[in-house]
């Protein structure tokens, strides 16, 4: 068997979006004609520096485009961005987007979400108490288990 060497190519920490994954989010985006667009996909996963969508309509049809991106509990972000791959399996399509540029303050916002959903993950790991603390930056679009506490209550 032939292995190949998968280097992290990652700049920056990510983490799954996985508020709300059952609706849909419309991405609109301008093309570098000026064209008004929209894609309706699934964010799957975020960082500072991209992030992947699943569509099963297509992928977005410009290799640079502007994106405004807003999370529960943030400001719309405008984002300017560039295909970075698709990969297509029947009528799913994969789509990585990569950040060309991105306001400083929205992508330390970011990177401190992917940090805290990160750490959290590390203490289930290690199976720490309070798991869920109130001063995490991803609280708003965390579904773990761990955050709700009436699970586990005496």
């Amino acid at each position: 068997m032939n292995k190949k060497n998968f280097s992290e190519k990652r700049r920056h920490p990510r983490m799954p979006v996985i508020s709300n994954l059952i609706e849909p989010v419309n991405l609109f985006y301008k093309t570098q004609d000026g064209k008004e667009t929209s894609l309706v996909a699934i964010l799957a996963d975020l960082s500072a520096s991209g992030m992947r969508m699943i569509s099963f309509l297509g992928a977005p049809l410009a290799d640079h485009f502007s994106i405004s991106l807003q999370l529960p509990g943030t400001d719309k972000m405008e984002i300017d961005a560039k295909l970075a791959w698709v990969k297509q399996r029947e009528n799913v399509y994969t789509i990585g987007i990569e950040f060309t540029k991105i306001n400083d303050k929205y992508a330390k916002m970011i990177s401190e979400m992917a940090d805290d959903f990160n750490d959290c993950d590390t203490r289930i790991l290690l199976k720490l108490p309070d798991v869920c603390v109130p001063t995490c930056k991803c609280w708003q679009i965390c579904n773990k288990i761990q955050k709700d506490e009436t699970l586990f209550e005496k």
